[in-house]
């Protein structure tokens, strides 16, 4: 069986500040509910974020999402995940991603590590992201990755209904920071 294509390395992106661009950034969700039946998807529709590139390619920063601008298209669910049962955003306003190391690596990917923060509970979190289309002024980061929502006290599960991971997707893209 061949090997799967690579994807193309990284240009060489400037050292230096970048900042999130939250209108071409995307935090998708999904987590299957009702015993497996139904798969209930949504996102956030507001995110900031910023990075800093070392000299050596390597980076560091923070992405930064609004809880409660969570949005699965059904009202009252989402008041229910803004709700002590779920995310609790009267008392938790953000989820927050803090990287503290992402490496690229020759075959185009970038191995990430960091810390999610959720309901003010920290847990280790890496993955790997892509990064096509980078380009010296801009770089959009794509990650598909799971986290169990009891790491992290969102324990509700009426019934049972609710088990697993809940499957997040990342576009998030970066451009040169303003000096």
């Amino acid at each position: 069986m061949p090997e799967p294509a690579a994807t193309t390395p990284l240009p060489a992106v400037q050292a230096g500040a970048w900042v999130l661009d939250p209108a071409r950034t995307r935090v998708r969700l999904q987590h299957k509910t009702m015993w497996g039946m139904v798969t209930v998807k949504g996102g956030f529709t507001s995110v900031d974020g910023e990075g800093e590139v070392l000299p050596d390619g390597s980076a560091s920063g923070t992405l930064t999402i609004d809880a409660a601008s969570v949005d699965t298209g059904h009202a009252k669910r989402d008041a229910h995940l803004r709700s002590a049962d779920f995310f609790d955003t009267d008392r938790h306003a953000a989820l927050v991603f803090t990287a503290h190391r992402a490496t690229p690596d020759p075959r185009g990917a970038v191995e990430i590590a960091g810390e999610l923060t959720v309901r003010g509970t920290t847990r280790p979190l890496a993955f790997t992201a892509t990064a096509p289309g980078a380009t010296a002024d801009g770089v959009t980061l794509t990650a598909e990755l799971s986290v169990d929502p009891a790491d992290f006290g969102l324990t509700w599960n009426k019934l049972g209904m609710m088990k697993g991971q809940t499957a997040i997707t990342v576009e998030a893209h970066f451009i040169r920071g303003r000096a």
